[in-house]
């Protein structure tokens, strides 16, 4: 005899337990965009749905940001109960005097008010409208309010490494841009008067490598970007040097829809010609990008005069004493964007020139041009 077969989920608590972190996955992604009035309104009712109460409602720390459920004519109470909680940061329960009622029929007599809080701040509440306020109630709206509040902080999280990734571009802009930008306007005043055609077509590389360099839009691009702006610094700097830069690239089309970091290749090439050929006189760079299965593989090198691998260390460590361009800017992006399995290989020894390997996946989450 064959036993009764249980459903796809189990017992009912089972189900239960589903149903509960399904609605949670709901009211997730608004969450994690930070506290907002769009943020609130599209996670409220998914809210109120954990809890099962008659309403429910989110408030900054001043008003009122968006309401869900029935009786909506308290919602003109919710900025009135805020103040209590924000000063003591502890759920807290407010009953008939701070939420006067003369209608029969409204379900709500009491409000369970939470604390919400991002890194030790107190950023708003979650209030919790019922008509009896049980301890089980106030112990669910407290979860609640706390797992709201993990979603607010993984938001300031990922805004914060936004903006630690735009300060980071920001600095090696501030960076690159001096030297180059001289050297670059020298060049071409060179060749003003013996080469005006060329003066010109130096002049408009240099306008569309500015123009990329300093765009304000995106921190990612494609590594088809990223070398054509590579081949502009390239040909400016041949113009400057001349004969004594020699320069291969050797591209596999396959992987130049790639996704990069902006500005991570161009810091490296820069590196190769000043440190590499600057102080040698002449040389050769070599830049290689080709497809390793679920990687994208871009080699920066040069024939150059080599370094000592204790400074590229501190280089990478972000040692801001040492003159090179980017090189642990670059790093921390990258390790930032992909993780710590792909920061910067650098192969160097004096005399010995240096090659700077970059690795990054095909295809990573969130990361597009």
């Amino acid at each position: 005899m064959f036993g009764r077969r249980r459903g796809h989920l189990g017992s009912e608590a089972d189900r239960a337990t589903f149903r509960t972190l399904h609605t949670a996955s709901l009211a997730s992604p608004a969450l994690r965009e930070g506290l907002t009035v769009t943020s609130a309104e599209r996670s409220v009712r998914h809210l109120r749905a954990l809890l099962g109460s008659p309403a429910v409602a989110i408030t900054d720390t001043a008003e009122l940001l968006a309401w869900d459920g029935a009786d909506d004519h308290h919602t003109h109470q919710c900025s009135d109960i805020i103040a209590t909680v924000v000063e003591h940061g502890s759920t807290r329960v407010a009953g008939h005097r701070e939420l006067p009622c003369d209608r029969p029929t409204c379900q709500i007599r009491y409000a369970v008010i939470s604390p919400l809080v991002v890194e030790d701040r107190i950023v708003g509440t979650f209030q919790v409208f019922t008509g009896d306020a049980t301890a089980g109630l106030v112990r669910a709206a407290d979860e609640v309010a706390s797992w709201v509040s993990g979603q607010l902080e993984l938001a300031e999280l990922g805004a914060s490494r936004n903006r630690l990734m735009e300060a980071e571009v920001r600095a090696l802009r501030a960076q690159i841009s001096p030297h180059f930008i001289y050297n670059s306007l020298g060049a071409i005043a060179s060749f003003v008067r013996t080469d005006p055609d060329r003066a010109r077509e130096l002049l408009l590389e240099f306008a569309d490598f500015t123009r990329y360099s300093f765009r304000r839009h995106g921190e990612f691009t494609t590594l088809a970007e990223e070398l054509r702006s590579v081949e502009r610094y390239l040909l400016l700097e041949q113009a400057r040097f001349g004969d004594r830069l020699a320069v291969t690239l050797r591209i596999a089309p396959e992987v130049l829809p790639v996704a990069v970091p902006f500005l991570c290749i161009q810091p490296l090439v820069e590196n190769a010609v000043r440190h590499g050929l600057a102080e040698k006189g002449d040389g050769q760079i070599t830049i290689i990008a080709r497809d390793q299965d679920a990687e994208c593989v871009i080699e920066v090198e040069d024939n150059g005069a080599g370094e000592d691998p204790e400074r590229v260390r501190r280089a990478l460590a972000g040692d801001v004493e040492l003159d090179s361009v980017g090189l642990g800017n670059v790093d921390v992006r990258l390790r930032d964007t992909f993780g710590d399995d792909y920061g910067l290989v650098v192969e160097t020894a004096p005399g010995a020139g240096t090659r700077v390997i970059v690795r990054v996946p095909k295809f990573a989450p969130g990361v597009h041009p």
